[in-house]
């Protein structure tokens, strides 16, 4: 059974690791994908992945757009309705880190991340809500982490960004909730990703799987499944709620 069939579907970030997963595992559902990648560099990458979705017989179009910059999201979530026609579920993916102690993070670091992580997810959901709100039905899925529910050392800019996100989320499904426009958010934990493989890789790695109940890392089709939870019509009655994917780690 196919959880969304022809609906219009966005993802931001999603030329690698749990972007990656997320559109693929939508389009698995019968979604057609637009999604975002932000580097040149990244360009072939966003090419394999919208092939990946049409072998799945469902549209995927990769846009070159920084979710951090608001022109640039207005005229991507614009070319997305004239392609499109509608957008039906909209998942705020982009993210990076610039970890670094207080002590020694600089202004430009902070910002960067400011931008890329939680001024995004603003960007794009003021972009996606009229669509929404004139269709009277909608979903954003706000990824967050679980450093933003219980902070981390040396992740402080990281951290700020992805608690942000959970004031937003909830304060977004308060606003738009009489309007049939759920916005909900993903925590998850430490997952296999470009990001996080020096922690899996590193030396201390065993010490800090340890503090995992389940023992392990996760996976980005996990966090993929959990999106399509919320995305689809299995999720109706949700809304404002943060769901932490970590195996354990915030207990």
């Amino acid at each position: 059974m196919k959880l969304l069939e022809g609906k219009v579907c966005i993802v931001t970030g999603a030329a690698r690791g749990i972007g990656e997963a997320i559109a693929i595992k939508l389009a698995e559902h019968g979604a057609n994908v637009a999604f975002t990648y932000v580097s040149e560099s990244s360009a072939d990458k966003a090419k394999a992945v919208e092939e990946k979705i049409a072998a799945l017989g469902v549209k995927g179009k990769a846009y070159r757009s920084n979710a951090g910059k608001f022109e640039e999201c207005e005229s991507f979530v614009n070319d997305v309705l004239k392609e499109f026609g509608t957008v039906d579920v909209c998942v705020n993916n982009a993210g990076i880190s610039k970890d670094n102690l207080l002590l020694r993070m600089t202004a430009e670091q902070w910002d960067d991340v400011m931008e890329t992580n939680l001024k995004s997810v603003f960007n794009m959901t003021k972009q996606v809500i009229r669509p929404m709100m004139k269709a009277k039905s909608g979903s954003i899925i706000n990824m967050s982490s679980i450093v933003g529910v219980r902070g981390n050392a040396g992740q402080s800019s990281y951290a700020a960004s992805k608690a942000g996100i959970i004031g937003f989320t909830k304060s977004v499904a308060h606003e738009l909730g009489s309007r049939n426009i759920r916005c909900n958010a993903i925590a998850p934990g430490f997952v296999e990703t470009d990001m996080t493989h020096y922690l899996k890789d590193g030396s201390g790695a065993d010490a800090f799987l340890a503090k995992i109940p389940l023992g392990r890392f996760g996976k980005g089709e996990e966090i993929a499944n959990t999106t399509l939870y919320l995305a689809s019509e299995m999720s109706a009655y949700v809304t404002g709620q943060v769901i932490s994917v970590c195996g354990g780690l915030n207990i």
